[in-house]
């Protein structure tokens, strides 16, 4: 969402990020997807106007910024960011960028397996490390929480 924000605040005057920063938080915290989607409803009616470019930034790809709803709720704070990628290879670009390239390819394929092989004895449990295998399973989440099996039928 970093990512996103900055991209968004890039299409806007400078008068107006406070605001817009605001109207972005108030999408990627809010409670459940349906309250994301009227958060992009009123960044949109708020700015369309003057800076239809901004909003296209978030209202064409909503499916995707919103996808982490449909992930257990104890995922979502891991989901938003892309921190673990870019901490995982941070001391790998670290390394390279200071020893000016590996010189050949089996180097550096040694070399960055070792780096993060180093690095993951530092890395964390994502929170609710449980749910992933129902994730990898197949298992239906809707606004952070699990579906059962009957619910979905009741639903239907």
């Amino acid at each position: 969402m970093v990512h996103k924000t900055s991209n968004v605040l890039d299409a806007l005057p400078k008068s107006v990020h406070k605001r817009a920063k605001k109207a972005i938080q108030e999408i990627t915290e809010a409670e459940n997807k349906t309250e994301a989607l009227r958060a992009i409803e009123e960044f949109a009616s708020e700015f369309s106007a003057k800076w239809p470019k901004a909003v296209a930034k978030i209202t064409d790809e909503k499916e995707q910024l919103l996808a982490f709803y449909d992930f257990p709720a104890e995922h979502w704070r891991h989901l938003r960011t892309t921190n673990p990628i870019e901490s995982t290879f941070a001391p790998v670009r670290a390394r390279t960028d200071l020893t000016k390239g590996p010189g050949s390819r089996e180097a550096g394929v040694a070399m960055i397996f070792k780096l993060l092989e180093v690095a993951e004895g530092r890395w964390r449990r994502i929170n609710g490390h449980h749910l992933v295998s129902l994730v990898r399973a197949g298992a239906r989440f809707v606004n952070g929480e699990l579906v059962e099996r009957s619910e979905e039928k009741d639903a239907a």
